[in-house]
């Protein structure tokens, strides 16, 4: 009887640890971002200098101070690819990140395999926006735009 209430008691705490985990990586901690003026969609120039603010529309973003990772941002801008690629620096090697799996308009997968054909362009967006990580952003043809954070080279190693 003690051997069945011991592995009951293991089981049950087993199955409400791995419930505070799923929650506390999908739904704790993260916050909506206010894109107000100063913390806007930002870009940098390819002549240098620090970021520029571009158009952005209708912008939804999360993040969460728990790490400098969680930062995701869906938007519109009119800006063409054309004129952001003359006009901003072109980020190799990007790689979104998936979000958690409520945040409905950011789908790292689906933004992924766009990059690899080559119907988005990435951008960077701001170097070292945390030590060792940079603010990327991926535009589409038509405008969509998205916005995740992602280690660079400094901390890869």
């Amino acid at each position: 009887m003690n051997g069945k209430l011991v592995a009951g008691f293991i089981v049950l705490t087993g199955v409400l640890a791995g419930a505070a985990v799923w929650y506390l990586q999908e739904y704790a901690f993260y916050q909506q971002v206010a894109f107000t003026p100063g913390e806007e969609i930002r870009l940098t120039p390819v002549t240098g200098g620090p970021p520029e603010a571009i158009v952005a529309d209708d912008v939804q973003g999360i993040d969460a101070d728990s790490s400098p990772l969680r930062f995701r941002a869906c938007f519109t801008t009119p800006l063409t690819q054309a004129t952001l690629s003359e006009t901003y620096e072109i980020y190799d090697n990007p790689t979104p990140t998936n979000g958690p799996g409520w945040f409905d308009c950011y789908d790292a997968a689906a933004v992924g395999a766009a990059l690899e054909k080559g119907e988005a362009i990435a951008f960077l967006s701001e170097h070292d926006i945390h030590p060792g990580v940079d603010r990327v952003v991926a535009v589409m043809g038509d405008g969509r735009a998205y916005a995740w954070h992602q280690l660079n080279d400094e901390l890869k190693d």
